[in-house]
């Protein structure tokens, strides 16, 4: 079995809306559970907070709650590592304990505040996408019409981001919104979770001059397991799966392919993807078409290397 680690999932949103659902069990309302990531092999899975619409408003209270579930919930009661440093991710994987970092999927909630990062940060935050699909406050995302890029508090965002050291996801960002923040940032920044364009016309998706600008700056896509980005048909399957990592591979990102499946956020799944446990049916299907270094780096070693380098090297 190979060591795992996945960019993106929405276990937080779910306990947000019922508090009922039990991470630390194996409660069936639930992609990803601490006993699926264990038997999947897992060093380690980000957790994003994500406001659903169907809540009335979105602010850092909500964002205080999530964080105070993954703490609580998933830290505490289920015995997951809390990653906030790259000697925390180090740590887990040598003890073998799954670890576990927060991430921020859309910046609304902190209504124009960039001074809010600064909580997000001591929060446990480590992971920042500008957007959701719409449009906020800091840019504009996928979904919004008129494409446009960042605003001037983005633009204050992003710095501030790449200040604390809280990584920049550029999963969700409408096009110009990317290219700039690929001016504006000095770090190597991420795609938790977006496929490849070329061969799944989505707007989630990114094309090859976006997948060539992350790999040449030492970032890392996550692939996304959700089959519209996957395919045109109504039912993806893992090879396709497989085709958007091989091509990413053959793009220059070897070292940038990775997981970023999308779990307890998306409705529809690939056949044999449904959870954590697909990923020895995953990593069975590249092994027929990529060497076992290759395997290694998509399944786990390309998002380690990506995260010791970019984390706080520790928390003092």
């Amino acid at each position: 079995m190979m060591t795992v680690i996945d960019a993106h999932c929405d276990v937080l949103s779910k306990l947000l809306l019922d508090p009922t659902i039990c991470f630390a069990g194996n409660d069936s309302r639930l992609d990803v559970t601490k006993d699926k990531l264990q038997q999947a092999g897992s060093a380690m899975q980000c957790f994003a907070i994500w406001i659903s619409e169907s809540l009335p408003e979105s602010n850092m209270e909500q964002i205080r709650t999530c964080a105070e579930l993954f703490h609580s919930r998933i830290i505490e009661q289920a015995g997951m590592v809390a990653v906030r440093s790259s000697e925390d991710l180090q740590a887990a994987v040598r003890a073998g304990r799954p670890g576990a970092l927060l991430t921020l999927e859309g910046a609304d909630a902190l209504n124009g505040r960039v001074d809010h990062v600064r909580e997000l940060y001591r929060l446990g935050v480590r992971m920042l996408g500008l957007t959701w699909n719409f449009a906020n406050w800091a840019a504009d995302g996928v979904s919004e019409p008129r494409n446009g890029g960042l605003t001037i508090k983005g633009r204050r965002l992003v710095k501030e981001c790449d200040s604390l050291g809280i990584i920049i996801d550029v999963s969700h960002l409408a096009e110009r919104s990317f290219w700039e923040v690929a001016e504006l940032s000095g770090k190597a920044f991420v795609a938790s979770h977006s496929n490849v364009f070329e061969l799944c016309v989505h707007a989630r998706n990114l094309n090859k001059r976006q997948i060539t600008c992350i790999a040449e700056r030492g970032g890392v896509i996550g692939i996304n397991f959700f089959p519209p980005f996957v395919s045109a048909n109504e039912s993806a399957t893992i090879d396709e799966v497989v085709r958007h990592i091989e091509t990413v591979c053959e793009w220059g990102g070897e070292r940038a392919a990775a997981l970023g499946a999308d779990f307890d956020g998306i409705g529809k799944k690939v056949p044999g993807l449904e959870d954590p446990s697909g990923y020895a049916r995953l990593e069975e299907a590249l092994s027929k078409r990529m060497s076992a270094e290759l395997v290694e780096r998509v399944m786990f070693r390309n998002w380690y290397e990506y995260f010791v380098t970019a984390l706080p090297k520790s928390e003092c």
